[in-house]
């Protein structure tokens, strides 16, 4: 008999992946979590039954929520990552020398438990001396921070549900509080290709538009997502994720990656008419 796991995408869409067997399945104080083995995309985890992330595509993710910014950022010193309890987002800070402090905000101790059993790949970068684990809300923890980070990453899941206040105009404001003059937020953008995520999407960048002088956005190919096509947000206090990139001094770092390159980076700006149009539209009402 063959098992599959089913994501609903929209009321007419649905992305089927094989599993060989469920390994766990809990409900949190927060979430039903679960993970499967797969065939094609080894083990993957979801919440309240949607993939949150697998092995096989977790790298692309990681990799340009974290290396976008560091590349354009001179002098990232202390870092805040709301979310990030599977560890892949302080994996990839790890590979920052210059980096002295790494606080990750997670309000589930359950998914971060699950992920240190199952993705220990990820869950190493929370064993990073530099990295401070708080198991509180994102947004009550900012509320008590001003001019206390050169970035912020919010790695939250959804719009929806216990994470729904990190994506409010006060949190895109105590973002702005809580960084240094020069400061970089970066943050997940959702997917705008089907009609029901475009609102969320079109919220998002209003937001950050109206809270930073600089606001952009980036985009990445991740199968596992809602169509395969993932946007992030780039809002900056200084620095240009275009005309500020350092590209000689990221590539002198000789970080092994998978996904992002400098070369990469630049392209990630330039998006799609149909998405041009939807930012450009919400930065003129």
């Amino acid at each position: 008999m063959e098992f599959w796991f089913s994501e609903m995408h929209t009321n007419n869409v649905k992305i089927s992946i094989r599993v060989n067997r469920q390994l766990f399945g809990a409900q949190s104080d927060f979430q039903r979590i679960d993970v499967f083995d797969s065939p094609e995309f080894g083990l993957f985890l979801t919440s309240d039954g949607s993939i949150i992330f697998s092995e096989k595509d977790e790298f692309t993710y990681d990799e340009m929520i974290v290396h976008v910014p560091m590349a354009v950022h001179p002098n990232v010193r202390r870092v805040l990552v709301i979310g990030g309890g599977d560890g892949g987002v302080a994996r990839e800070l790890s590979y920052y020398d210059e980096i002295e402090a790494i606080d990750v905000v997670e309000p589930d101790k359950m998914f971060v438990d699950v992920c240190r059993e199952f993705f220990p790949d990820n869950a190493k970068g929370l064993d990073d001396p530099r990295v401070t684990v708080y198991y509180q809300d994102g947004l009550r923890f900012l509320r008590t921070k001003q001019d206390a980070y050169d970035l912020i990453i919010n790695d939250s899941t959804d719009p929806l549900g216990h994470t729904a206040g990190l994506f409010t105009k006060e949190f895109y404001g105590s973002c702005y509080k809580a960084l240094h003059d020069d400061g970089i937020m970066v943050y997940q953008h959702g997917s705008p290709f089907y009609d029901e995520d475009e609102e969320p999407c079109r919220a998002m960048h209003r937001k950050a538009f109206r809270s930073f002088p600089i606001s952009r956005v980036y985009q990445a190919h991740i199968p596992t997502c809602a169509a395969g096509y993932w946007l992030f947000g780039f809002a900056s206090k200084k620095y240009h994720p275009l005309i500020d990139l350092d590209a000689a001094r990221w590539n002198r770092r000789g970080i092994k990656t998978w996904y992002y390159t400098t070369n990469l980076h630049m392209g990630a700006f330039m998006l799609p008419k149909y998405v041009e149009d939807l930012l450009i539209e919400e930065e003129k009402n």
